[in-house]
């Protein structure tokens, strides 16, 4: 009999990004259409880190050689997230389908970097959307609401502190950049048993899809039109998953990696 195979553990990117607004010519103050723009928004700040790691990585625009207030040229940010993108596996991020990973390659693409190497992402906003319905699926509501902590206090004087070059703004710039991260690390482990579209690095092994750990347990059978599939229950994070072969495949499969019914 052949030794259980080991699921690849996936690389898995929490990251958030914070941006310069848009400057441009307008009329007036409320619902105006831009007359034309002076400066369009880049990436200021960006944190990250490695699922479970405690190294966060966060990156400003003054870190880099040539800035100046008023900057707002991000080739050499953008270009260490595409370093940390082309790294990942997943990449998780709040509302990160509609602005963090999408603005991201707005960027390389404006930058003419080509793009990284193929990941899956998890947008926490998305899952939560999918399965509940609550007030609001802010992060700052949702984390409040589960008890994993507040966003850090702020208003748009940060960011023209920022803009002007005061280094204190940008200290607490990158502190609630990271302060973010930290909050939305959690939310993602809160809302990982529910997350029924998760990428899936199990690789064939009767695994947890959702944080690949093999401690399981079956839990009958899961039927669909045609047939039915043994279902599993993940001892480490809840999760439920089913296999992916039929019912005769899948207790081959069992058989075959030694885990029993």
């Amino acid at each position: 009999m052949s030794a259980p195979v080991e699921p690849k553990t996936p690389r898995i990117l929490i990251i958030d990004i914070e941006t310069f607004p848009n400057i441009a010519y307008v009329w007036g103050k409320y619902d105006q259409n831009v007359i034309r723009y002076t400066q369009q928004k880049c990436i200021a700040t960006f944190s990250a880190k490695w699922l479970r790691s405690s190294k966060m990585i966060s990156r400003k625009l003054p870190d880099y050689d040539g800035y100046k207030p008023g900057s707002y040229d991000d080739y050499a940010i953008v270009q260490d997230i595409w370093k940390l993108f082309d790294e990942a596996d997943i990449v998780v991020a709040h509302n990160g389908d509609q602005f963090d990973v999408k603005y991201c390659q707005a960027r390389f693409i404006f930058h003419k970097i080509s793009p990284p190497s193929p990941f899956k992402a998890v947008d926490t906003k998305k899952v939560v959307k999918n399965v509940a319905n609550f007030n609001s699926n802010s992060l700052d509501d949702l984390c409040d609401l589960f008890g994993l902590g507040r966003k850090i206090k702020t208003d748009f004087d940060l960011w023209e502190g920022c803009i002007q070059g005061n280094k204190s703004a940008w200290r607490k710039m990158v502190d609630y950049n990271e302060h973010d991260v930290i909050m939305l690390e959690k939310l993602y482990l809160k809302l990982l048993p529910w997350a029924s579209s998760h990428p899936n690095f199990t690789q064939g092994v009767i695994a947890c899809p959702k944080c690949n750990s093999q401690n399981v347990h079956r839990r009958g059978l899961q039927r669909a039109v045609t047939c039915s599939y043994n279902r599993y229950q993940c001892q480490s994070c809840d999760g439920w998953f089913r296999t992916t072969r039929s019912e005769k495949s899948a207790k081959s499969l069992v058989q075959n990696i030694g885990m029993g019914n």
